[in-house]
């Protein structure tokens, strides 16, 4: 009796560590999210709490109330939805072309070693250059439409994109370029079947990089050039009266959707070809 006990008991492990995590407390935030809220709780409060006392001159350091009210004073004159597409569009189709660019130049450079000694130096020199460096020569080129910060966005993605990529071909583990030759397998299937998935990482490491950068730089080419987006939008604020209630809503917009366009690109990773890269 005490074998089959001890069997069935043995038995039953599996189904109750599956019940476990089928558990309702799997849903709860963990302890570093919960960290994370009050982290935030905490900042709020500290920041009512110098607008109270006067620390600050009320005029320029509004209460997180008054930014509230300025969210949705926002909302209702349609300035939100009109800046804020202005800005992502931009950064869209920045991004778009900078991949189209980036990615195939970085795949060409790290499968050719003549092309990669002639060209990656000169991207490696590029791509320490900020973005607003290049606003003086955009506006010069391209005039105070969207092109210019398009070209921005398209320069300060497109250089981490290539480097990142041509890094991840070069860096290839070469039992895998052996194992695919050894089969016989042609140079389009070991392009598709190899290089791809195992470069696949790198390529979305420099798009993080680059959408991040490119973030930066759009919202910075809108404070100078242009009359939409979330940059002109801060600007405008600060100009119409010192609405600096608007200027903070505005900085909070352009945070929370930075930090949106961060978490799609980190998304990718979790797909099946590139997570196998990230496993332990």
């Amino acid at each position: 009796m005490a074998d089959v006990s001890y069997s069935k008991s043995v038995a039953a492990e599996p189904a109750v560590a599956e019940a476990a995590t089928r558990s309702p407390r799997r849903w709860m935030p963990s302890r570093e999210r919960w960290l994370g809220i009050a982290t935030i709780v905490a900042f709020i409060a500290i920041w009512e709490i110098v607008y109270r006392l006067g620390l600050m001159p009320k005029w320029a350091f509004p209460s997180p109330w008054k930014v509230v009210l300025a969210f949705q004073e926002l909302i209702a004159n349609g300035k939100l939805l009109t800046n804020t597409a202005a800005s992502v569009g931009r950064q869209i189709t920045g991004v778009l072309l900078a991949a189209l660019v980036g990615i195939p130049a970085g795949l060409a450079l790290g499968a050719s070693p003549t092309a990669r000694a002639a060209f990656l130096p000169l991207c490696r020199l590029l791509y320490p250059i900020p973005g607003i460096a290049w606003i003086p020569l955009a506006i010069l080129w391209f005039g105070v439409g969207d092109v210019s910060p398009i070209f921005l966005i398209f320069i300060s993605s497109v250089f981490p994109m290539i480097v990142q990529t041509t890094s991840g071909v070069h860096t290839i583990e070469r039992r895998y370029l052996r194992a695919a030759a050894n089969f016989g397998v042609s140079r389009s299937v070991l392009f598709r079947r190899v290089v791809i998935p195992a470069v696949l990482p790198e390529i979305i490491v420099g798009m993080r990089i680059g959408v991040g950068v490119a973030w930066l730089v759009v919202v910075a080419a809108e404070m100078i050039a242009l009359r939409s987006g979330l940059g002109y939008l801060i600007m405008d604020s600060r100009n119409a009266g010192n609405r600096y209630d608007l200027v903070i809503a505005s900085m909070i917009i352009i945070g929370v959707i930075g930090l949106l366009l961060d978490g799609i690109t980190r998304l990718l990773e979790r797909l099946k070809t590139v997570k196998w890269r990230y496993v332990r």
